[in-house]
């Protein structure tokens, strides 16, 4: 390949970086959490003025768009439906939960590491990118696509989640983690700290969505593209489609280890009930519904389905997961391409009209 040739395709690269749907993204998420700020520093007594409850539910919403972007950049861009993703959210969430614990009281045996924060940070991303390392090696080594992968991911979670009701596994069984108290020596129920992990989890959501926007526009992300649509003819030309697999496969799992290390403090409790199967399908619900393969559909997606969780379940708290379930067959009949689809449709119209 010749220079001008490398730079011709870094030049389309950036540009493809420097999308629209990256810019307007970008924005929004920037300027959302920039208001939030603002209306929160409000007086109480304002009717403008966001209470640090909300502030906090908004900063669990962020997490769950973290992991549904994890979850859109294998399915949407590898074509591998993981029914299994809640399991390394748990595993990025239990390892904050034994450092937040350490604060407090000494923790036994090997655990006692994980009072540094420096190592329970390496364990956030290494617990759930080993597993996935591990796991997909095997499955993409001996070829396990389609529906079998996604058993098998749904296996993985199910088998993980009776692992950790263990008593034995020293992780609190049933009950799972809780009652915590500090994070790096400030008070979880203080409003400052509230505001900071509100403030961290959306950063985490944009530099994530920057980090695997930059993936998709990059070779790797092109060779994944074409693995999806035509994995034999990728394997014919000589591509390692295994090694392509893994590379995404694990930075998705890291990806949604942060999400649960940063959903844990601000909930207050990780316990079994998120390794549970039913987790990492609605997950996949929201990227559904948002608009696979579009990074943004997965972000909006995530919000609106939690939004009408916590509005629905306050109503109508028994057939919260039938309405779910009725909105994912009707957005997948009339817009099988997700909202993302629609907003792409009604800009091309937009655009041609003009």
């Amino acid at each position: 390949m010749s220079l001008s040739s490398f730079d011709q395709g870094r030049d389309r690269s950036r540009q493809a970086f420097l999308s629209r749907s990256t810019l307007i993204t970008s924005v929004i998420l920037i300027v959302g959490m920039a208001m939030v700020l603002v209306l929160h520093a409000l007086p109480a007594s304002s009717a403008l003025h966001v209470s640090s409850a909300t502030v906090a539910l908004l900063g669990k919403y962020f997490t769950y768009m973290l992991l549904a972007l994890a979850v859109d950049l294998i399915w949407g861009y590898l074509g591998i439906l993981s029914l299994g993703h809640g399991a390394f959210f748990a595993l990025g969430g239990y390892a904050m939960g034994l450092y937040l614990n350490a604060q407090t009281s000494p923790l036994p045996g090997w655990q006692s590491i994980m009072t540094w924060f420096p190592v329970a940070a390496l364990a956030i991303v290494l617990a759930p990118g080993i597993l996935a390392l591990v796991f997909g090696w095997l499955a993409f080594r001996s070829r396990v696509t389609g529906v079998y992968f996604s058993i098998i991911t749904q296996a993985l979670t199910f088998a993980l989640m009776l692992a950790f009701n263990r008593n034995e596994m020293g992780m609190g069984g049933s009950t799972g983690l809780t009652r915590f108290y500090e994070l790096l020596g400030f008070s979880l129920s203080s409003d400052g700290m509230t505001v900071a992990l509100f403030v961290a989890s959306g950063v985490a959501v944009l530099l994530a969505f920057w980090l695997c926007r930059a993936i998709v526009v990059s070779r790797l992300g092109r060779v994944s593209m074409a693995t999806r649509d035509a994995e034999a003819r990728v394997r014919f030309i000589g591509y390692r489609v295994d090694h392509v697999k893994l590379a995404l496969f694990v930075m998705s799992a890291m990806i949604a280890g942060v999400a649960g290390a940063l959903y844990v403090p601000q909930v207050g409790i990780i316990n079994p009930s998120t390794f549970a199967p039913l987790f990492s399908i609605e997950v996949v619900v929201w990227v559904a519904l948002g608009g696979r393969a579009t990074l943004y559909g997965a972000l909006l997606g995530a919000l609106v389905v939690n939004y009408l969780k916590t509005v629905l379940t306050g109503v109508v708290p028994d057939a919260w997961l039938f309405i779910l379930g009725g909105l994912f067959v009707l957005v997948t009949m009339a817009l099988p391409q997700g909202v993302a689809g629609l907003l792409s449709r009604w800009r091309h119209r937009q655009e041609a009209s003009a």
